[in-house]
């Protein structure tokens, strides 16, 4: 077989649903025949020399929680994270980074489907697979389902979380019985003959399309003109939708207009919202930052924001933070009363994930020398690899919630003094993170550095 390209898309817009199997979400692994072409076990490490000093308990599992549903939540927070440091490096401190990583990881895991040999453990070890004990290679794609049961499943009437993958592939290929099965059982993605040879621009244009109307039009274009070309043979797209009201909505006729300082020497005007309610809140003075968690309806979901203290940079604390900092702050949030000033904003990125996920160590799936796919064809795949992967990300906050439309209102803002009460004031650029609380998986990560123009 000629060498091919392979495209893999991720498409991520804020909202609830997904589009699989619900009997999935009772089986047991031995249940389902989730048997890839080939399996990677970690390497045992040596012997190591017993800690000197007393050594930090296990993160407790949640109530509830399949352990190893609560390792892969994890994992997907560690690669979030290392993710959002690879982005931050190609952009200024002034410019905006949105991404959902956990559509990124699900994209990648089905990937991981037909890998074999070096591109296999190079999966498993940049997306933190490997992190997850037990047979990990093989049921990584049972414990997905498991994940995606619990964030998937209907919150409140008010949010809507809808996650939806689509495999599309050339026509003229015979793709491998397993992978496809695998793919639809726990991913509910479905194969989609296109004509990738002889019209690759109309494939292009029917897949945006898709992309377009399972987010409910509010991610479009996500493959630029020319992304395809004759050689496509297999593209690869994962959407997530979310959209939820606040439980303590935001009065419009609180908005008024603040400055926002972008950086040392240049602010903008933004629309500020407040209110002053009960959210659970840190501020802790040894790292700089304060910490507010607001619930959208249902609890389930939750906005986190990672202010950093007027004494140093957000690239400071994006440059020092890691999953079991983060988690340390979110676990010691304790609520109180809080008057809340947070700019409505809007955030919307592009990214080509090649040379982050390169940068990584994920080198060998890019590569038509190296990559090993073995299991996506019934031919085999020699030459078969990916040519490059997109995300695309939307979010939109305001009075209501995420993704929703509202006017600006000006006007004073009377409110009495609480001498108790502590002051979050959203006035310079932050972190974001929207989680399923219970699990604090990262569903949204967002660095807000130009909330301007909106």
């Amino acid at each position: 077989m000629r060498a091919a390209d392979w495209l893999l898309v991720v498409a991520f817009m804020p909202l609830v649903a997904l589009a699989f199997n619900p009997d999935i979400c009772g089986v047991k692994p031995k249940d389902l025949p989730l048997e890839p072409r080939c399996i990677y076990r970690k390497p045992e490490p040596e012997e190591p020399e017993a800690p000197e000093g007393p050594t930090s308990d296990p993160d407790p599992v949640p109530e509830a929680t399949n352990p190893r549903v609560w390792e892969l939540s994890k994992a997907n927070g560690r690669f979030a994270l290392a993710l959002h440091k690879q982005l931050a490096l190609a952009k200024t401190p002034e410019q905006n980074i949105f991404m959902s990583p956990i559509s990124i990881s699900t994209a990648f895991a089905m990937t991981k489907l037909g890998a074999c040999n070096e591109t296999l453990r190079q999966i498993m070890e940049v997306f933190e697979f490997d992190s997850i004990k037990e047979k990990t290679s093989d049921q990584v794609h049972f414990f997905f389902a498991k994940l995606n049961c619990r964030l998937y499943r209907k919150k409140d009437e008010t949010t809507a979380l809808i996650s939806a993958n689509r495999l599309f592939g050339d026509k003229s290929l015979v793709f491998d019985e397993t992978y496809q099965n695998i793919s639809e059982t726990v991913y509910g993605s479905k194969l989609l003959p296109l004509n990738f040879k002889e019209n690759p621009d109309q494939a292009r244009v029917t897949i945006n399309s898709w992309i377009s109307n399972q987010t409910e039009n509010l991610i479009q274009d996500t493959l630029p003109p020319a992304a395809l070309d004759s050689n496509t043979i297999l593209v690869l797209v994962n959407t997530i939708y979310f959209k939820g009201q606040w439980k303590n909505k935001f009065n419009k006729d609180n908005v008024y207009k603040s400055n926002f300082q972008v950086s040392e020497s240049r602010s903008c005007q933004v629309s500020q919202m407040y209110q002053e309610t009960r959210f659970r809140y840190r501020y802790y003075p040894d790292d700089h930052v304060q910490l507010l968690e607001m619930p959208y309806r249902g609890d389930d979901i939750t906005m986190v924001i990672i202010l950093p203290s007027t004494d140093t940079t957000l690239s400071k604390v994006e440059e020092n933070l890691d999953l079991k900092k983060m988690t340390e702050w979110m676990d010691g949030m304790e609520e109180k009363t809080v008057a809340v000033h947070i700019p409505r904003f809007r955030v919307e990125d592009s990214i080509s994930l090649k040379e982050k996920l390169q940068a990584m160590g994920l080198t060998d799936l890019f590569s038509s020398e190296k990559a090993s796919l073995p299991g996506m064809l019934e031919e085999g795949g020699e030459g078969l690899h990916i040519s490059d992967a997109f995300h695309k990300a939307f979010l939109e906050v305001n009075e209501e919630g995420s993704e929703a439309a509202a006017a600006t209102g000006v006007v004073a803002v009377g409110r009495s003094i609480n001498l108790n009460r502590e002051v979050f004031q959203v006035n310079r650029p932050f972190l974001l993170l929207i989680r399923e609380a219970s699990i604090n998986a990262l569903l949204f990560t967002a660095r807000v550095a130009n909330p301007c123009n909106q």
